[in-house]
């Protein structure tokens, strides 16, 4: 997960999806909070069934936003701009996974309706945990 590589994302994944190789696309975003600023990690996996999976990502400096529903719906944004992105140059995300717990005993779980609905009225597939959920693994090891 190395690497500073640019490329234009649609390009590398028609490039790799191409390659011959069966792969499952996953995206997602996650954040983190540091001093003055806060870091979003957007990631797309390629994930091969028993053969493990490729992760590019993007990762982005913003001014610290403190106020949870803004700092997790820029998730889903950027989440969602990512897949639109692809599927209009004809690319198929399988799922968007989001860093959100269904567990009404997490924070997050406050946004899943909003985030899920979004996302579906997109015309994409939502993940969120205790699923496991590629892209968010990737984006949070990024973090």
């Amino acid at each position: 997960m190395g690497g500073r590589r640019g490329f234009d994302v649609c390009d590398y994944v028609a490039e790799v999806m191409g390659a011959g190789d069966k792969a499952i696309l996953y995206v997602g975003c996650d954040s983190q909070n540091y001093r003055s600023y806060t870091v979003y990690v957007t990631t797309v996996v390629f994930r091969y069934p028993g053969s493990g999976a490729h992760v590019i990502y993007r990762k982005e400096k913003v001014p610290r936003i403190e106020d949870m529903w803004t700092k997790l719906w820029g998730e889903t944004t950027r989440s969602v701009d990512v897949a639109i992105y692809l599927k209009d140059r004809g690319i198929i995300v399988d799922s968007i996974d989001l860093d959100f717990n269904s567990d009404q005993s997490h924070q997050s779980h406050k946004l899943v309706s909003a985030s899920v609905g979004y996302v579906e009225s997109m015309g994409f597939v939502a993940n969120v945990k205790p699923t496991i959920l590629p892209a968010i693994s990737a984006a949070d090891m990024l973090c």
